[in-house]
């Protein structure tokens, strides 16, 4: 495995690749490194000549400076990992190696994605997102990036930003990755206790009882209620559920209102926020 962190020296490996008509997987990440990155890896091993995962924790997408700087950096376990995994190339770059110097997040124009949901209440936060994906996506040159869609609202505004730029790869979401209980791997994770560790498959079990119910006739407002009620009478705290629109993002009032629906939660643990969807 070779790791590169200048992108002088990355995009030139990876041009000489591509004019060999090599396909190239790319996986970004802000470290902290888990199965569930690891499950991109192994998916873009399967279908691309080479593998390359960045690691960089970006600060135009945080909002709040303690948080960045509490980031968890574990650079040295996460070449492990990828070692094992089998990556190819890991791109660690520096701040300065992707942005000049006081520059800020592009501002971009997504229509109404990136107002709601996690867009609400972190302004800004999609662009900081957009404008390092976008970078990346320009050192890397990548055939096929692939996205876990725990972050599903964020494939979302990448795959906007991808028109918008006109770049040449090809989004692949990826299946939500899950412990055997079923709570979505997360690096948050790590900051839950042994209890709430063993508490925590309550909010998946939450979202499939919604899709049953559903399936069952019951209508929006009597799923988000049955949501709504077992939250209170759970150790968790609920911020929101939704159910939107997989492509507006909007929120829908009837399930017969679009094709395809999907529903948000976001619920903390202690101080833990934790988040999951589910196609409905």
């Amino acid at each position: 495995m070779v790791i590169f962190n200048e992108k002088e020296k990355l995009t030139p490996t990876i041009v000489e690749l591509k004019n060999q008509n090599k396909t190239i997987g790319f996986i970004p990440t802000m470290g902290a490194l888990h199965e569930g990155h690891m499950s991109l890896v192994r998916a873009s091993k399967l279908q691309n000549d080479y593998t390359i995962v960045s690691v960089f924790v970006n600060p135009t997408q945080f909002n709040n400076a303690d948080d960045l700087a509490k980031y968890p950096r574990t650079e040295e376990k996460d070449i492990e990992i990828l070692t094992k995994n089998g990556c190819d190339f890991v791109y660690m770059p520096t701040v300065q190696d992707l942005y000049e110097e006081n520059e800020v997040a592009k501002q971009y124009d997504f229509g109404t994605i990136d107002k709601v949901m996690e867009g609400a209440s972190r302004p800004g936060h999609f662009d900081g997102v957009a404008t390092i994906v976008a970078k990346l996506f320009r050192a890397v040159i990548p055939t096929n990036a692939y996205f876990g869609e725990k972050d599903f609202q964020q494939i979302r505004i990448i795959q906007e930003m991808v028109k918008q730029e006109n770049l040449d790869v090809n989004i692949i979401p990826m299946p939500i990755f899950r412990a055997e209980t079923g709570l979505a791997l997360s690096s948050r994770n790590a900051r839950l206790n042994n209890q709430q560790v063993n508490e925590a498959p309550f909010i998946y079990k939450i979202l499939t009882d919604a899709v049953n119910l559903k399936n069952e006739g019951k209508n929006i407002d009597e799923v988000k209620k049955y949501v709504d009620d077992s939250f209170n009478n759970s150790p968790f705290k609920l911020e929101y559920f939704e159910i939107t629109d997989e492509k507006t993002l909007l929120p829908i009032n009837s399930f017969s209102n679009t094709e395809n629906s999907r529903g948000f939660i976001v619920a903390y643990a202690g101080d833990v926020r934790l988040i999951d969807n589910i196609q409905f």
